[in-house]
């Protein structure tokens, strides 16, 4: 997380609601012989204080020491800022970027909660590309869901800390940001043309 106060200053309610837009991210833990990480996708909670995930059986952190205190990085747009950008001299580059960490302690679900968990997983993420039909379990073969769920496993992270960086030029004038912006939403892309959408909403 970037130290300037300037670029953490989202609430909690805006970071969790871009966590659970995302809704994937990189779960790290401390191992044995050094950190651990996973990219995973996950459930949010309504009321953000905690998220569902799943692991592999083979995913060394379904086999590390649980519970335990985790990490959870979601990233979302980020683009390079090049300095003839802002229209000032004596500027530097630099990257803006949206990111949110979730800290709290990961623990083994009930092995029966793996089925309703999935579900969820799916019919959230299918909900966002109405108007196709949802896919639903339903469709597979009789024996493929069971053999499928034998090899992941369940988990719950409760969240105990919630830190975001919006880090979209706070610090620049009005107007070298607006020019910066738009550089940006002339490029191909589309992570560059999501930032200069965010740099466009802040309040002056």
């Amino acid at each position: 997380m970037h130290t300037n106060p300037t670029f953490r200053s989202a609430t909690d309610d805006a970071n969790l609601a871009f966590a659970r837009q995302r809704g994937f991210g990189i779960l790290t833990v401390n191992g044995i012989d050094g950190p651990l990480a996973s990219h995973i996708p996950f459930l949010l909670a309504e009321d953000g204080r905690t998220a569902e995930l799943h692991l592999t059986r083979a995913n060394p952190i379904a086999r590390a020491t649980l519970p335990a205190p985790v990490l959870l990085a979601v990233s979302g747009p980020d683009a390079y800022i090049s300095p003839d950008w802002y229209g000032v001299e004596d500027q530097v580059p630099t990257w803006n970027y949206i990111a949110v960490h979730l800290r709290g302690v990961l623990e083994p679900m009930d092995i029966e909660a793996m089925r309703g968990h999935v579900a969820a997983l799916s019919a959230e993420q299918e909900a966002r590309l109405l108007p196709k039909k949802p896919w639903l379990s339903s469709k597979m073969a009789e024996d493929a869901m069971p053999r499928l769920m034998r090899m992941i496993l369940p988990f719950r992270l409760t969240i105990t800390a919630i830190h975001g960086t919006w880090k979209l030029n706070q610090t620049k004038t009005p107007i070298a940001r607006a020019s910066a912006a738009a550089h940006l939403a002339a490029q191909p892309d589309p992570g560059a043309q999501a930032i200069a959408a965010l740099m466009r909403v802040l309040p002056d």
